[in-house]
């Protein structure tokens, strides 16, 4: 199986909890990798979303605090920085400003974006993994350089005990070997 069959593989697995939905930019529509990794899931289970990644992280958010597990994507690593705010100062922090209140299980979605075949350029491309690690306490970040990586970091992240949230970074220029 190539890389991209095992996040097809995944993401079915995931459908088939009934409490996730997922939610992002091409999650319904084409227009980026990601989206061919979700064809396969019924539309009523996604929400497409304009460039508002802040407010799609807050929905993200919300819907985790109301009992669902979202499965929100970020096409771009670098597109996620805009979402920095909801991911670190509220999804992160939730459990503790909340006195263990709400525990809201997240899973966020993003992509490394592809150098080859065509060069996404310095906006597109980087990779944030260690930054990431470092502002987030109480979110895992987890990078995906294996293909035999993939289901069992998305089942973890569904099935943790902990019910924490998981940032799950994949290789975009794995999508089409």
């Amino acid at each position: 199986m190539k890389y991209v069959d095992h996040l097809v593989k995944s993401m079915e697995y995931l459908a088939k909890d009934p409490r996730t939905i997922f939610i992002g930019q091409s999650v319904k529509y084409s227009g980026n990798s990601i989206y061919n990794t979700l064809k396969t899931i019924d539309d009523s289970r996604k929400i497409e979303t304009p460039v508002f990644e802040e407010t799609q992280m807050g929905l993200s958010i919300g819907l985790a605090m109301n009992g669902y597990v979202p499965v929100t994507c970020y096409p771009r690593f670098d597109f996620l920085l805009c979402a920095v705010n909801q991911l670190v100062n509220h999804l992160d922090k939730m459990e503790e400003m909340t006195r263990g209140t709400y525990k809201p299980r997240v899973i966020v979605r993003t992509s490394i974006g592809a150098k080859k075949p065509l060069n996404g350029g310095v906006q597109h491309t980087k990779d944030h993994t260690e930054a990431f690690r470092k502002l987030l306490e109480n979110v895992e970040v987890v990078l995906l350089e294996n293909k035999e990586d993939i289901f069992p970091a998305y089942q973890r992240a569904l099935e943790r005990k902990d019910e924490k949230s998981t940032l799950i970074v994949e290789y975009g220029e794995y999508y089409n070997q």
